[in-house]
């Protein structure tokens, strides 16, 4: 399957959220089990426009991540739209529902999974909603926690 620039560098940062990717042959092995052809010169080039770096795995070694700067660029962006948009915020087990203003959702949900949180599966937002499923009950707990001191009070 052939996949645009923009949608294969969205789906790297998927799997840089999923995975703990130490090689550039590790993304195009991943991409290609998943049925995207790609080459490992795609994927360096990806990574140096993506300004991956590579950072201290708790198992020792290195593995690709988003640059910090631009965690705290979305952490800033992700603390706007919340504070313009958000309306409420529940929970059950693993998942965490975030209600906000119409046409927020997609947004905020994009926001969501680019901060790379680790607690965190999966973030997805339709037009007011933004579903987070979290990999434990406690991760739904600090991923609640995280959204609360995003909001001004």
């Amino acid at each position: 399957m052939f996949m645009r620039k923009v949608e294969r560098q969205q789906y790297l940062r998927s799997l840089i959220n999923q995975n703990s990717i130490e090689r550039q042959e590790d993304f195009v092995r991943l991409l290609t089990r998943d049925g995207i052809e790609v080459t490992q010169a795609t994927i360096s080039r990806d990574i140096k426009e993506m300004q991956l770096v590579k950072v201290p795995s708790d198992g020792g070694g290195y593995h690709y991540s988003l640059p910090v700067q631009k965690q705290l660029d979305t952490q800033k962006k992700l603390k706007r739209t919340l504070n313009d948009a958000f309306v409420s915020l529940d929970s059950q087990e693993k998942m965490v529902v975030v209600h906000v203003q119409p046409g927020s959702g997609p947004a905020l949900a994009t926001l969501i999974s680019q901060m790379n949180l680790e607690d965190l599966f999966c973030a997805i937002g339709d037009d007011s909603t933004v579903l987070a499923i979290c990999r434990s009950v406690d991760g739904a707990d600090i991923f609640k926690e995280t959204i609360t001191n995003l909001l001004d009070n």
